[in-house]
């Protein structure tokens, strides 16, 4: 199934219009960075569609970074039997180049440097220690393995455990149902 997406500038149009309903899918450290005003944050390891909106019929849209974790956020909405959802285009990172309303914090770092960080660290690690014993070399190649499934399938699951990592959480309100949009 093809997840509908809707532009920065679309959402914009939508929010002047009234209320809309945005969910922010991406850990809290990165909200807290930098998030779109009227969005409210659900990180996607936590998300239960069921407490999202009573209304399963109501119009939903989700972002991320850049849109890899909101179409599965869309996806896990879908098969909860919600029928209006769409995934913002190019996240956070379009709506704040499009000039939607956003609100900064402390600086994060984001999961996608984070996982780029560790899979360098690692693969210099299985270099270096293939020289003590070659086969020690099979850690770059998993690493690069692992790289190339991620690629291919956009599932990373390095950055789904990451995600989990203590200092990518911060306390996120209680969830609450999302009033339906006006």
């Amino acid at each position: 199934m093809s997840v509908p997406t809707i532009t920065p500038a679309q959402l914009a149009d939508l929010a002047r219009v009234g209320a809309v309903v945005l969910i922010d899918v991406r850990t809290p450290a990165e909200f807290e960075d930098v998030h779109v005003a009227f969005a409210r944050n659900v990180p996607l390891d936590r998300l239960d569609p069921k407490v999202v909106s009573g209304d399963p019929n109501a119009p939903i849209y989700v972002v991320c970074q850049r849109g890899s974790r909101g179409q599965t956020a869309c996806e896990k909405l879908f098969a909860a039997g919600f029928t209006n959802a769409a995934n913002v285009d190019g996240g956070t990172l379009a709506c704040v180049v499009a000039g939607l309303p956003v609100v900064r914090g402390r600086k994060a770092m984001s999961i996608e440097r984070q996982v780029r960080i560790a899979a360098g660290g690692l693969v210099l690690l299985g270099v270096g220690l293939g020289f003590v014993h070659p086969v020690l070399f099979g850690i770059a190649g998993f690493v690069g393995a692992g790289l190339v499934f991620a690629g291919i399938t956009d599932t990373c699951g390095m950055g789904l455990l990451l995600v989990r990592m203590p200092w990518n959480q911060r306390k996120v309100a209680a969830p609450s149902r999302v009033p339906a949009s006006r």
